[in-house]
């Protein structure tokens, strides 16, 4: 995708790495860049008004995030995710995130929680009217918070290690299918099976969350 096609504008001479990362991670997760996209340092450092080496510094970090991979002769390129890893992800998400349900579950006070976790689902829900960056954001932070709730850094730096993986997958069906995983009340739902407190129903609700939303992707 040409530089000039991009909706990067000049960034302010503060932090530039960080706004630089901030830009392409939005482009990326958008669909803004598509998946395939070589990138070429020369558009993007001209198209972000930063030097080659601050965008380098943006880009290996991500490369880490999983969000672009080096291909022949060293070019990057925007990832691009097939059937099987968009399965993985999920299934390991799966894990995780009814692990965090179950622990938020054994909580004996869970008003805090739940109170919590409504107030990321007012987000999402304030989010639809916003467009598709704000939705995505508040869907990674519903999930997010999720695990952050549950006190357990191991669970929650876990799940933040999927991240770019989780970004990489939201845009793999296209828009149609990726707005369809964000549907507030299926998120709802999470929430009022946790507030249960039955640990194999708050467990049970997110496999078959993420299990849909995976098949969603897939088709």
């Amino acid at each position: 995708m040409a530089a000039e096609t991009l909706s990067l504008a000049g960034l302010e001479k503060t932090s530039l790495r960080q706004q630089a990362l901030a830009a392409l991670r939005r482009a990326i997760t958008t669909g803004e860049l598509a998946p395939g996209t070589h990138l070429v340092e020369t558009e993007l450092s001209e198209s972000l008004q930063i030097s080659r080496g601050t965008l380098r510094e943006a880009m290996r970090q991500l490369q880490q995030e999983g969000l672009i991979a080096a291909g022949p002769r060293g070019r990057l390129s925007v990832r691009h995710l097939d059937a099987k890893e968009i399965r993985d992800i999920f299934a390991v998400r799966a894990a995780l995130e009814s692990l965090a349900a179950a622990q938020l579950c054994e909580l004996a006070d869970r008003a805090g929680v739940i109170a919590a976790l409504h107030g990321a689902i007012a987000a999402m829900d304030d989010a639809e009217r916003d467009g598709l960056e704000p939705r995505i954001e508040a869907d990674l932070n519903f999930h997010r918070t999720l695990c952050r709730l549950t006190g357990n850094e191991t669970l929650l730096h876990s799940w933040q290690s999927l991240e770019g993986n989780i970004r990489m997958s939201i845009m793999f069906a296209g828009l149609e299918r990726a707005v369809r995983n964000m549907d507030v009340k299926r998120h709802a739902d999470i929430v009022d099976a946790i507030e249960t407190g039955d640990k194999a129903k708050a467990a049970e609700t997110i496999r078959a969350h993420m299990s849909g939303a995976a098949q969603n992707l897939v088709g």
